[in-house]
């Protein structure tokens, strides 16, 4: 394993060697982050990349191999636009992740922030996944057009499971959440359901990779509690467009 330290190594030099490095290591380890941008950004490879600190937004951009393990929390935009391999974060993700996710798989400990999943969709028969061990803020799934979000509701020291306005614009993919969730919460454009033999496949095998990675209690996690989000429609802002 390569060991890179960050510390007062600006963004972009900090990328240039964790690409130079990646090259001829297949694992590298990088101390002292203090919110350096990009990290990992495009990178192919499949390579693991150990990140000690808090990275800086748009982790995992464009990423489309490493297996990138977070040892903090991360700020907002991760996995943006990610295309394949897998985000595991032992703490908090901050707002706008997983947006436009096109495949991959992400898995946060705790809590992630607003705007959540916003856009994820399936590409090329790829299947984005983002399990959040927590809760979320406000616009879960917002405009979300394929993939799967898991919300494993486990921070029971806060009442509220979710944010309002879940699923505004949802027009694809599926949300898997804790039963109890008041009404208010989700935007009309979606249906509520108990899960089927297909989601209790999906939801065993999302729920057995967080409690592995994250050695987790598996007794607290009942499939049993949880319900599924879907699209009420295709296209629910179609009357909206002049086009």
């Amino acid at each position: 394993m390569k060991l890179i330290d960050a510390e007062g190594i600006h963004y972009r030099q900090l990328n240039e060697i964790i690409r130079k490095e990646t090259v001829r290591e297949k694992e590298v380890k990088v101390i002292n982050v203090r919110g350096q941008r990009y990290i990992a950004a495009g990178l192919e490879d499949e390579i693991n990349i150990i990140l000690e600190g808090i990275p800086g937004n748009d982790l995992g951009v464009f990423m489309g191999g490493p297996t990138v393990e977070v040892k903090g929390n991360t700020q907002d935009g991760t996995g943006n636009t990610m295309n394949q391999g897998k985000i595991i974060i032992h703490g908090h993700s901050g707002d706008v992740m997983a947006y436009a996710m096109r495949g991959g798989e992400i898995y946060v400990k705790t809590n992630v922030g607003y705007r959540t999943g916003i856009h994820m969709k399936e590409c090329e028969g790829r299947v984005p996944c983002l399990v959040v061990g927590g809760r979320a803020g406000n616009f879960l799934g917002e405009y979300q057009a394929g993939g799967i979000i898991v919300l494993l509701g486990l921070d029971t020291s806060h009442e509220d499971l979710v944010g309002d306005f879940c699923g505004t614009g949802m027009h694809g993919g599926v949300i898997y959440l804790r039963k109890g969730v008041p009404s208010y919460r989700f935007a009309k454009e979606v249906n509520k359901s108990s899960l089927e033999e297909e989601d209790v496949t999906i939801l065993k095998e999302k729920i057995n990779n967080y409690v592995k990675y994250f050695q987790e209690d598996e007794e607290k996690i009942d499939i049993n509690d949880f319900m599924k989000i879907t699209p009420a429609g295709s296209r629910p802002y179609g009357n909206l467009y002049a086009y």
